[in-house]
C-alpha cells in the first residue's frame, strides 16, 4: 500500500462491528439448516445464511472498510463490479454452507465446501479493487494476494465448522468476534497488496457516474446492520413460535 493511504478508523471499527453482526446472525440463522424436513426449507436457510454471512459480514465490511480508506486522490467504484462482488460474495457463502450441510458430516467435505467459499471471498474482494477508479496506476503484491487467499479460505472452513457445531448464545457471540476478526484480517492483508503507482494519463472513463460520497460509509452500515437486526428478529420470532407448537 502506498504510504500517503490513510484510514479513517471509525469506517474501520464500524467495518469490524458489522462483520461481527453479520457473522453472528450468520450462526443463528445456520441451525435451521439441518433442522429443514423439506428442500425448499434448506435451500431457504441456506439462501438466509449465505446471505447474512456473504453481504453482511463480508461485503459489507469489505465496502466499508474500501471507503474507510483514504487514497490520497479521488476515488469512485464502479456500480456493476461492486453489484457484481455483493453476488458473488452471496453465492460463495450460499454453496459453502449447502455443501457443508449435504448428508453426513465429514472434515473432507468441509474443507472442500470453505475452499469453495474462500476462493468466492477472494474473488469477491479482488473484484471490489477492481471497481476502484481513481487517476492512476495500480498493481498487487502477489504473495500478499495469496496471503489473502489463505485467510479466506481458513476463515471459511472454521466459519463453516462453527455454523454446524455450535449452539449456545455465548459461544456464537464468541465466534462471531472472532470470525470478524478473520473477515477483517483477510480484507486488510489484501488492501496491504494493492498498491498506487504513478497518475495515469486521464482519468478512468465512467469515473463521474461511480459510486462515491462522503457519507456512503456510515450509510453502508446503518442499513446492513438494520437488515440484520431484522432478520434475527423474524428468527428469533420463528423459533418462539415453533417451540410453542411443540408444546
Amino acid at each position: 500500500m502506498s504510504a500517503h493511504q490513510h484510514y479513517n478508523m471509525l469506517l474501520v471499527l464500524l467495518s469490524y462491528v458489522v462483520s461481527v453482526l453479520g457473522s453472528f446472525t450468520a450462526l443463528q440463522l445456520a441451525v435451521a439448516i439441518p433442522l429443514a424436513t423439506h428442500a425448499r426449507q434448506r435451500i431457504m436457510a441456506v439462501l438466509a445464511a449465505g446471505a447474512a454471512m456473504g453481504v453482511g459480514a463480508i461485503w459489507a465490511m469489505h465496502f466499508i472498510a474500501m471507503l474507510a480508506c483514504d487514497m490520497g486522490m479521488p476515488v469512485s467504484y464502479d456500480p456493476v463490479l461492486t453489484t457484481l462482488s455483493a453476488i458473488i460474495a452471496f453465492g460463495a457463502c450460499s454453496l459453502g454452507l449447502f455443501i457443508a450441510s449435504s448428508g453426513a458430516f465429514s472434515w473432507a467435505k468441509l474443507v472442500a465446501a470453505g475452499i469453495c467459499m474462500g476462493l468466492g471471498v477472494t474473488g469477491m474482494h479482488y473484484l471490489g479493487m477492481a471497481a476502484v477508479m481513481m487517476d492512476a496506476y495500480t498493481s498487487y503484491d502477489m504473495n500478499l494476494v495469496a496471503a489473502s487467499m489463505l485467510i479466506a479460505i481458513v476463515a471459511s472452513i472454521v466459519a463453516l465448522w462453527l455454523a454446524f457445531n455450535l449452539r449456545g448464545p455465548v459461544q456464537m457471540v464468541g465466534s462471531a468476534l472472532v470470525m470478524g476478526l478473520a473477515v477483517c484480517g483477510m480484507h486488510y492483508t489484501g488492501m496491504a497488496a494493492f498498491n498506487i503507482e504513478e497518475k495515469a494519463a486521464q482519468t478512468p472513463a465512467g469515473f463521474a457516474s461511480g459510486i462515491r460520497g462522503g457519507n456512503l460509509g456510515t450509510s453502508i452500515f446503518v442499513v446492513t446492520v438494520a437488515l440484520l437486526v431484522a432478520a434475527l428478529l423474524i428468527h428469533y420470532k420463528r423459533q418462539q413460535r415453533r417451540a410453542t407448537l411443540s408444546i
